[in-house]
């Protein structure tokens, strides 16, 4: 097979503020939802922080990204995805004016990058939505939302515009219809919400994205913004035709999120859905103009893949990433039960470029595992995570292959580059970096870091763009 990752390639990795920063509270930051959901996404949230949750400390980004930065660029990354906390730089969401020393803290974090030489990828908002705008609008289920994110939009964007050339508006952004209360501030419990309820969210986030393109085209007429979609990669159970339009119905519940961002519109085929389904969306009669300001490029989330049946006797469930689906019999899984596809991430970057004709961004990708820190002769500590190395192997040479079929990629950002707090279950035993965090689920470690085995296999990838590959 041929190797040819583009001149300029952007390799990297990916965080988020809420799993990373830790220092909830420092600094003037107000409570965001993330820092009520002791147990994850899935688990049960809490009417205020708990001392259970991993995320109130995360890995002491807040204080340490410093050091972070410096291993980042030991591996020579090109860019670095993270994300601004909303709630640091406006605490409550709905202030007239912002917290200088939240904005200051991003300042100091994108001249470090900056520093290395490294390009910050910045999420707007990645499942960080204020709290208080939760308790007081039901989060994205008001309209008001988009003036208050459209606030918090031109404060960031006026501010990095000199340090930030790489956007992404909402992170996973078709999660709010799976996660409500993680991915769109809603407080309502999921049970009581009507399909309605989750789709007119849904359109008043596809409403601030498309607002803040509009406004960073204005403000930043270099910068690249992009849309940030949850991938989730079904298959057909069987060649049964009703399982393949059954898979074609379901895949459409991700694709009108990217439809929407790339071609400006509503695609036709939600009509049918919204009818059969009794859903109303009230739409203002500036939406429509507002949807038109399309994104640059399309980035998206690809963990693994499952399959679609109307058959449900023929396979048990399985699941990953917020996505539910039917057990693939030809994939293994991980020690989380997430199915293990690297030719699924072909298919996905092919399915998107074949249909929108953008470039493509993969932000992230990657195993959690539970990794065992051990002497590595020495007189320091490692991991020895083959099992990482295979499963990223095995996706990069996929991501070759795609790119030899065709497909435009900016860039790869693996998930977690250093070990982060689990979004799905605010474990730290679920680890993902190239870099150990000594800190464990009871909350204790000293929070040292280690290079993994992995750290210097990615770093040997990236000094050879890509060429390495071939012989790990």
């Amino acid at each position: 097979m041929n190797i040819n990752f583009p001149e300029g390639f952007l390799w990297g990795g990916a965080v988020a503020a809420n799993q990373c920063e830790g220092a909830y509270l420092e600094d003037g930051k107000g409570l965001s939802v993330q820092d009520v959901l002791p147990k994850g996404i899935h688990g049960v949230r809490t009417e205020e922080p708990t001392e259970d949750n991993m995320k109130l400390v995360g890995i002491d980004f807040y204080h340490r990204y410093k050091e972070d930065i410096k291993l980042f660029a030991e591996m020579g990354f090109k860019v670095f995805r993270t994300s601004i906390a909303w709630s640091r730089i406006f605490p409550n969401g709905d202030e007239n004016e912002p917290n200088e020393k939240g904005l200051k803290f991003y300042d100091d974090l994108f001249d470090e990058c900056h520093k290395y030489g490294i390009e910050p990828l910045v999420t707007i908002s990645h499942y960080e939505t204020p709290l208080e705008l939760a308790k007081r609008y039901d989060g994205w289920r008001s309209r008001k939302l988009i003036g208050y994110f459209e606030n918090y939009v031109r404060v960031i964007f006026e501010r990095y515009k000199d340090k930030v050339k790489y956007w992404l508006t909402f992170n996973e952004i078709n999660s709010v219809i799976h996660a409500p209360f993680a991915s769109g501030g809603i407080l309502t419990p999921k049970e009581k919400l009507t399909l309605s309820d989750l789709y007119q969210a849904a359109h008043h986030e596809l409403v601030a994205s498309a607002l803040a393109v509009k406004i960073g085209h204005e403000l930043m007429p270099k910068a690249k913004i992009g849309c940030m979609i949850l991938g989730i990669t079904t298959y057909p159970l069987t060649p049964n035709p009703d399982d393949v339009i059954a898979t074609m119905i379901k895949d459409r519940d991700t694709l009108f999120f990217a439809d929407v961002h790339a071609r400006g519109k509503y695609p036709r085929y939600m009509n049918r859905y919204f009818k059969q389904h009794d859903i109303h969306i009230n739409m203002e009669p500036e939406d429509e103009e507002i949807l038109k300001n399309t994104v640059d490029f399309i980035s998206f989330s690809y963990y693994s893949s499952n399959c679609e049946t109307v058959n449900p006797d023929l396979a048990e469930k399985t699941g990953g990433n917020l996505s539910r689906g039917y057990k693939n019999p030809y994939i293994k899984a991980s020690e989380w039960g997430w199915p293990i596809d690297p030719k699924g991430l072909r298919f996905t970057l092919n399915k998107f470029y074949d249909r929108y004709d953008l470039p493509l961004f993969i932000v992230e990708n990657g195993l959690g595992a539970v990794d065992e820190l051990v002497d590595d002769g020495k007189g320091s500590k490692a991991v020895i995570d083959d099992y990482r190395i295979d499963y990223l192997r095995s996706h990069l040479l996929e991501v070759a292959e795609a790119i030899e079929d065709g497909v435009e990629l900016m860039g790869y950002t693996s998930w977690g580059c250093i070990d982060v707090v689990s979004a799905s279950t605010s474990e730290l035993k679920k680890r993902y970096g190239y870099i150990y965090v000594d800190r464990n689920d009871d909350g204790s470690g000293t929070l040292n870091r280690y290079k993994k085995k992995s750290f210097d296999w990615y770093k040997e990838v990236i000094a050879t763009n890509g060429n390495s590959l071939l012989n790990s």
